[in-house]
């Protein structure tokens, strides 16, 4: 190379430096300037609402409210899975003027009990897994037609993104509910209100992963003359595939937690249980429950951590 060149080249390097360390520069005082004000509107949200509803009296505590957390912690901390061992087996129960209502056995009714939680949380298990798996269905193409980078045409684009945002914002309660009212109560309904909830918080996921990927080895795809196939099954899909897992067993993850309360509107798994706990102030069952609940995610989140860990 001539010393010219070398200069040149020299010149070049010296310049790209410069522009990188403006750029950087620039950034950086971009954020430093958006920080403070992101702060003082966040903190000004926070005083107008505590302001707002303390005006509006509903930051109220009830009363006695300490006397009633004591009462209701002191019923929970004997879980009624324990009368199983410890219950009476002939337990007399009589009325306010003492007559005698009826002798029950308290180890065989709370056994019969368990085993309706475990077929309550059997249920729970398989709405959230179809409901899952139903959703990664219907995200796949929603979420490709959504990434920018795929150049979809614009009104699929635009159409593909409101259906995602529209999913993704409607909690997944509220599909209960109205699939309830379609298809009746039961655990359809709650694969349905899974499915569609989840379907568009794994769109998004996936349209971000692919907008994310290095699209040098997809663009060397598509300049060899391959159709939008090959493009996306030679290209995007080999690369995506194992982050989209990834995002399905986190989401998975999420789903056996929400799946527990879609019993509360009808549509099937352990939430008719806990709804019926609380409202006969059942709070030893309610804490069966809620062990059964934590031992469940617990289990599961630790075998989707270690299944992600292996794919990404």
């Amino acid at each position: 190379m001539t010393p010219q060149g070398t200069d040149g080249a020299a010149a070049t390097g010296t310049q790209y430096s410069v522009l990188e360390r403006q750029n950087a520069r620039s950034s950086a005082h971009r954020s430093g300037s958006v920080l403070p004000v992101l702060l003082l509107a966040c903190a000004l949200l926070v005083l107008t609402s505590v302001w707002t509803l303390a005006a509006e009296d509903e930051l109220s505590l009830g009363r006695k409210p300490w006397q009633n957390l004591g009462k209701t912690v002191a019923e929970m901390s004997e879980p009624s899975f324990l009368k199983i061992w410890f219950g009476e087996t002939n337990r007399v129960v009589r009325d306010g003027e003492g007559r005698v209502l009826r002798i029950e056995d308290q180890q065989a009714t709370e056994r019969r009990y368990v085993q309706g939680v475990g077929r309550a949380l059997w249920t729970t298990l398989r709405i959230a897994t179809l409901g899952t798996v139903l959703a990664a269905l219907i995200a796949l193409p929603l979420g490709l037609l959504a990434s920018r980078n795929l150049h979809a045409p614009r009104a699929f684009f635009w159409g593909a993104k409101g259906v995602l945002d529209s999913l993704r914002s409607i909690h997944t309660l509220v599909f209960g509910l109205f699939f309830v009212g379609i298809v009746g109560l039961g655990a359809t309904a709650g694969i349905l209100a899974v499915a569609a909830h989840s379907a568009g918080t794994l769109g998004k996921l996936l349209a971000e992963s692919i907008e994310s990927l290095d699209m040098q080895p997809v663009d060397a795809v598509r300049a060899t003359g391959a159709t939008s196939a090959q493009v996306f099954f030679l290209g995007v899909w080999p690369a995506v595939l194992p982050q989209f897992v990834s995002q399905v067993l986190y989401v998975w993850e999420f789903n056996i937690r929400d799946s527990t309360i879609l019993g509360l509107v009808g549509a099937g798994g352990l939430g008719l249980l806990v709804s019926e706990a609380m409202s006969l102030f059942q709070w030893g069952r309610l804490a069966t429950l809620l062990l059964a609940i934590v031992l469940m995610v617990t289990a599961f989140d630790a075998v989707s951590r270690a299944v992600r860990r292996r794919l990404v």
